[in-house]
This record gives structure tokens, sequence and C-alpha cells, in this order.
């Protein structure tokens, strides 16, 4: 019988939770608000404890602290969420249900699914993108995620502003940031609507906006890491006509530098498993954790 491991995809906005072994499994996920610390992993502790699960794997919105022999590890770190700084989420999970936990970002989670199960299957190093309500990015070499002295925040880099956007951006640590300026709420302050429910006259202005600022952020990738791909998933990367706008971009940007064909289309591309990328990864951090 295939062991029965318990997945947390715990992001700003929701939290979703579900058991199984392999993506095919996550057939009965909740999902709720994320509230307080306090509230959010009681429901995550509830639900686990019916389904006497082996152990747990947690893809945690950050930053977090992911060294294992910090005595910070297992926390969010500095967060604008109000009330999780410093909160503790793997420790309250694992002494409540007695079972390993494994612990990491949401978007190297999402990584970690997709290259198990999805699109980063047989590639030695790849980033996977989200771009949602906020933007971050998980990078894996050689099987595994980077870590380092903290975790990769890609959302943070600094990009140039195009010229005829004047909106100030919204991150409220840097303000133009790329998440500042590209993340799902930004379209949304600037037109008024999630990018889901654009007027067609407003469609074309913000694809030309997210392809730019995107683009931006696959030739940092592209020149500092090159991965075989980048996955690009999240609520915004579902737009039509975004992948092809920020495929274009990237073209652009290279400028026919350092001139290899695989960063042509292809090279951008979205979740092989769709939104159940994180809950994947999940499945697999518990798995590690278990050993």
């Amino acid at each position: 019988m295939p062991s029965l491991y318990g997945t947390v995809e715990m992001g700003g906005t929701k939290t979703s939770c579900a058991v199984g072994s392999t993506p095919q499994d996550l057939t009965d996920v909740l999902t709720f608000p994320t509230t307080t610390p306090g509230g959010t992993l009681a429901r995550v502790i509830g639900y686990m404890r019916d389904q006497a699960v082996e152990a747990v794997g947690i893809a945690s919105f950050g930053p977090v602290e992911l060294r294992a022999d910090h005595p910070g590890y297992g926390r969010i770190t500095i967060t604008p969420k109000a009330g999780w700084s410093r909160a503790e989420v793997v420790a309250p999970v694992r002494d409540a249900l007695a079972v390993p936990v494994g612990f990491d970002t949401d978007v190297n989670g999402a990584a970690i699914g997709e290259a198990r199960w999805g699109a980063g299957r047989d590639l030695d190093s790849f980033v996977y993108v989200t771009v949602g309500t906020g933007i971050g990015g998980g990078a894996m070499v050689g099987g595994h995620p980077i870590h380092g002295l903290g975790h990769p925040e890609m959302g943070h880099m600094s990009v140039r502003r195009h010229a005829n956007d004047p909106f100030p951006g919204i991150c409220s640590i840097h303000g133009e940031c790329l998440e500042g300026l590209a993340s799902g709420p930004a379209i949304e302050a600037r037109f008024g609507l999630p990018g889901d429910q654009l007027t067609e006259a407003d469609l074309g202005p913000a694809l030309r906006l997210e392809a730019f600022y995107l683009g931006q952020m696959m030739r940092n990738l592209v020149y500092t890491l090159a991965p075989a791909k980048v996955i690009m998933g999240g609520g915004v990367a579902s737009m039509p006509g975004l992948l092809d706008a920020v495929s274009e971009a990237l073209e652009e940007e290279l400028g026919g530098y350092p001139g290899l064909k695989e960063h042509g289309p292809g090279f951008v591309v979205l979740p092989g498993l769709g939104p159940l990328s994180g809950l994947a990864g999940g499945l697999a951090l518990a798995e590690a954790a278990r050993g």
C-alpha cells in the first residue's frame, strides 16, 4: 500500500491541504483563507489528524528560515503579512501530529513538484516562476532547489521602467521592483480589474507591460542561472497571450546573445501540473522528511 503523505501549500492569501502519494491522488483538496498563524495552522492540523498521514510537507509563503541548524528553522522571518513575522510553522504541525515535517518556500515547493512529475522532469536545471498576488521563483540545479544564506527572492529584482508607465509600483518594501510593477495587484491597481477580467481595450496594454517587465526577469535568469527552461505559473501567467508575449520579449532582451536556439519558443512554458505544482511539491517534501 502506498505511503500516505500530507501536503500543504500556504500562500499569503489562501492555504490548501491534501493527502496522497502522487499528484493524481490529490482529488480532495481543502482550501481556506490564510488568517492568523494559530488559526491557519489549527485548520491544517485538524485536517491532517483525520487522515493518519505518515509525514507532512509544507510549501509556505515567506521569507522563511530554511537552515536546519539555525534556531529559527521552520519559521516565517520578516514578512509584510500582518501577524506572521517570526511565526512558527514547522514546530506546531510536527508536535501536534508527531510525524516528520518537510519545509520549503511555496515557489521551491512548486519547482520540486514540477521536477518530479511535471514540466521539469529530465531537466538538470530550470527555474519555476510564479506571477500572481506576488512574484517569486525557485531555481532547481542537479535536482535540488537552491538554498543559501536565505532563499531566492526573484520578485524583488530591479527592472528598468517602461517609458510609458507612470505607475509608481505597489511593493511595500521597494516600490517599483518587479513584483511592484508586474504582479497581479499591480495590474489591478493600474486598470481597475484583475488580469483575467480585463476588457479587450485594456488587455493589450496590460500584456505589453507584463511582457516588458517579465522579459527582463527572464533575461536576468538566463544570464545568472543558465536554466534549461523557465516554467511560469500563477494566476497572471494564464492571461491569454502572455506566454507568447514574454517569449518574444525575452528574444528582444537577449539581443542575439548568447545565441542559443533553445532560448526561443518553448523555453518559457506553463506548468505541467497546472495548479497542483505546489501541492505536488509538498508530497515530495513529506516523502523526503520521512526518509
